[in-house]
């Protein structure tokens, strides 16, 4: 199972790959659970300050793993499934940067998607693929895509099932960069490195709380809960540190979580 999600660390960026390049790193129970367990882990390591997410080969996830879904069909599946949801990368502390290098399909959309920052190579294979298998939008790409792109988009990437590349899927909002060639992982690991050399983890923590927790609220909700956090974060020795940097022309040394 270990070799299923390659794990490697340097300069507080942990980078996870998914390891099936074989199958273009299709979706199994045995590898979902290894990667949960992995960002759970790197949740908890003080040495980790951000996680980027990548797929060896040709694919990033090329959705579930046929073997699954025929299995499934015939009523033979019989693996236990993880407890932990396929949104479970929300629920992280620690910002998690997809770098999506090939085929992202389905499930594999899903997990790009519950990334906090997405970057894709600009001709990757992007597509929900759910409405042509006889499937339905899965793991909350309902919610997800119609915040990120907008209903109508929503509509006609799930409806359709088509293919599209990264350089459109950047252009409908869903990731943050399109990069040409095969330059995107170096793109996501040089900016993780800056998010663990620069920003406050407590900040961040605060912020991606705030960010995936505010879009169900109102904005006066969001208001009077951001200024209490303000408060709190007065307290903190990242405020401190943050203002102490800044007037020392230094680079910030923030404690870890």
């Amino acid at each position: 199972m270990s070799e299923l999600v390659l794990s490697e660390i340097e300069q507080g960026v942990l980078t996870l790959t998914f390891n099936r390049p074989e199958r273009l790193n299709a979706w199994t129970e045995e590898m979902g659970r290894r990667y949960f367990d992995l960002l759970e882990q790197a949740d908890a390591d003080p040495e980790v300050r951000a996680i980027v997410v990548t797929g060896a080969g040709k694919g990033f996830c090329a959705g579930a793993d046929f073997q699954t879904l025929t299995a499934l069909q015939s009523g033979e599946y019989t693996a236990v499934p993880d407890k932990r949801p396929n949104t479970f990368p929300i629920s992280l502390r620690k910002p998690v940067v997809a770098a999506v290098n090939g085929a992202c399909a389905g499930l594999g959309m899903v997990h790009a998607l519950v990334c906090d920052v997405v970057f894709t190579a600009a001709d990757a294979k992007w597509t929900t693929a759910f409405a042509r298998r006889g499937l339905i939008a899965e793991y909350g790409l309902s919610w997800l895509i119609p915040r990120l792109a907008g209903q109508a988009r929503a509509m006609d990437l799930l409806l359709s099932g088509r293919t599209f590349t990264g350089q459109e899927a950047y252009e409908l909002g869903l990731a943050s960069r399109a990069v040409p060639g095969d330059g995107v992982l170096a793109e996501a690991v040089a900016y993780a490195r800056e998010l663990a050399a620069f920003s406050s983890p407590a900040s961040m923590a605060v912020m991606k709380r705030q960010i995936w927790g505010d879009w169900n609220e109102t904005l006066d909700a969001a208001h009077s809960t951001a200024i209490r956090l303000m408060l709190e974060s007065f307290g903190r020795p990242d405020f401190a540190e943050g203002v102490a940097s800044f007037m020392e022309r230094r680079p910030p040394r923030f404690p870890p979580l």
